[in-house]
């Protein structure tokens, strides 16, 4: 069973997504909360496997919730999907930098949102490519945040398994772009995220423009 905790100031919009999640066989609400310093209680009460986190709630943010959540050891397990009305590029790509693993609209249709929910719980980042688009553009364009030193450790292949992720690009894609099996590509995804310490795909994105590995255009 997926477990579900839900964090926005809008009680309709909790009551919705309650109502929609709850029709799954697979997903429980374990609780909600109106804003982000509540909601972190919960999260660290329950311990739920994802979070439905609003950006925008008075006092803590969604996004600041975000951080708090990803930098506690104790929550490593938890992911958060970013759940908003705003589609903006700057808020997409500062879910992401927050360690966020998904970024949704709240006019998303209820399967999505199901299907999203149990493809982060997995452990993979949701990222459509509308999304990653929307990521790459707005990591290109804003001023550099990451040392390209950072991807010394990388091997020359693993460094191209970077650039293939970063033009957001799937493991199958990587695969019959650089003449290797999927099972490899899968795994020199594996290492960049063990290697780079990022928390999952969404973050090798950013980082693979953020560093200048790759610019728009360029894969």
């Amino acid at each position: 069973m997926i477990r579900i905790a839900l964090v926005d100031d809008q009680y309709l919009v909790r009551e919705g997504l309650r109502a929609l999640l709850d029709r799954a066989e697979d997903i429980t609400v374990v609780g909600e909360a109106d804003n982000g310093e509540s909601g972190l209680a919960l999260v660290r009460r329950e311990r739920p496997d994802v979070v439905l986190m609003d950006i925008r709630m008075p006092g803590t943010d969604g996004l600041t919730a975000t951080r708090e959540i990803v930098a506690d050891p104790a929550l490593r397990e938890v992911r958060v999907i970013v759940l908003t009305t705003f589609d903006a590029d700057e808020h997409i790509l500062s879910a992401v930098r927050a360690g966020a693993s998904g970024f949704l609209l709240k006019d998303t249709g209820p399967d999505e949102l199901r299907n999203a929910v149990r493809i982060v719980a997995g452990g993979d980042a949701l990222l459509s490519p509308a999304v990653t688009r929307r990521v790459m553009h707005a990591a290109a364009t804003s001023p550099p945040r990451a040392d390209l030193r950072r991807l010394a450790v990388l091997t020359d292949r693993e460094r191209e398994v970077l650039a293939t992720v970063g033009a957001g690009r799937s493991n199958d894609e990587i695969a019959a772009l650089l003449h290797i099996s999927p099972a490899t590509a899968r795994t020199h995804v594996s290492r960049l995220l063990t290697k780079l310490h990022a928390r999952d795909r969404a973050q090798l994105v950013v980082l693979a423009y953020e560093t200048g590995l790759i610019t728009p255009g360029g894969q």
